[in-house]
């Protein structure tokens, strides 16, 4: 164990795939005890036979989530990191996405982060210390097409994230935003099928169609990075006594939030609409 997260204790939500797998395994090579959650416990096999402990959650069942938390204060009395990283993109045109999934999205998205942060507080404001790591994304800070409910929720956790980081800064918790760029994962995928199933019929076919197929290209495979990338940025702002308040990490993430910045909201749109085969 390293000298600053030894006993430490972290909660990682999303572990059973992607990059959660990934922090909950990087974590614990730091030293950490780890707790990694998912809904899917017989997916987070190889990181209980690896030492790793998993419990079975939904973070949008506030039951489920409350149950877990209070199993990890029963068995180590502590939470010093939480990492909220479960989440996934649903794409589709907002004319065609019904809301029941528009509020799922941002249930799995923003509310269950905001669930779990609350469970966690009164414990870390008890210890003075502790950081809470929001996985949002480069889409929290730029947009791109039929990505309308997944860009509202990433652009919700960064200015959540940094209210909140007001907030505790009195009480000594670290509060710390991640923006993956495009990572090796099965969110394209998931985002991809979400945007077929929304749009298959309607008036945007053609063009989500497009969009789909660039999210499954062979191309988008080789533009990203892996999980582990952001793995060890997680890992840097948990250990850290003052980490930063951001990381862009991963394939595209630094130059497209730059790029965001500096162009014109028209230039930016012929821009996305291009890359992203929208046009």
């Amino acid at each position: 164990m390293t000298s600053t997260s030894s006993h430490k204790v972290a909660l990682v939500t999303g572990a059973s795939s992607g990059m959660g797998h990934a922090f909950a395994l990087q974590l614990q090579e730091a030293g950490f005890t780890v707790y990694g959650v998912a809904r899917r416990l017989d997916r987070m096999d190889d990181l209980r036979s690896r030492g790793i402990k998993t419990i079975e959650m939904d973070v949008t069942d506030d039951a489920s989530s409350t149950a877990a938390v209070k199993e990890i204060l029963a068995e180590v009395g502590r939470i010093d990191v939480l990492v909220n990283n479960a989440g996934y993109g649903s794409y589709g045109p907002v004319e065609d996405v019904p809301l029941e999934e528009a509020r799922h999205q941002f249930d799995v998205n923003v509310f269950g982060a905001a669930r779990l942060i609350q469970l966690a507080l009164p414990t870390m404001r008890a210890q003075r210390s502790g950081a809470i790591i929001n996985i949002t994304s480069m889409g929290g800070k730029i947009y791109t097409p039929f990505g309308a409910w997944y860009h509202a929720t990433k652009f919700a956790m960064e200015s959540f994230s940094d209210c909140l980081r007001l907030e505790l800064k009195p009480f000594g918790i670290n509060v710390v935003i991640i923006e993956p760029g495009a990572i090796r994962t099965e969110w394209s995928s998931i985002a991809a099928d979400h945007l077929q199933e929304s749009s298959a019929h309607g008036a945007y076919a053609d063009k989500a169609s497009k969009v789909a197929r660039s999210f499954r290209s062979e191309a988008a495979a080789k533009q990203s990075s892996p999980p582990e990338v952001v793995a060890r940025v997680v890992v840097k702002a948990a250990t850290a006594h003052r980490p930063k308040t951001r990381y862009a990490v991963g394939f595209g993430a630094k130059p497209l939030i730059l790029t965001r910045n500096l162009i014109s909201d028209r230039a930016y749109d012929s821009l996305i609409l291009r890359v992203g085969g929208a046009n």
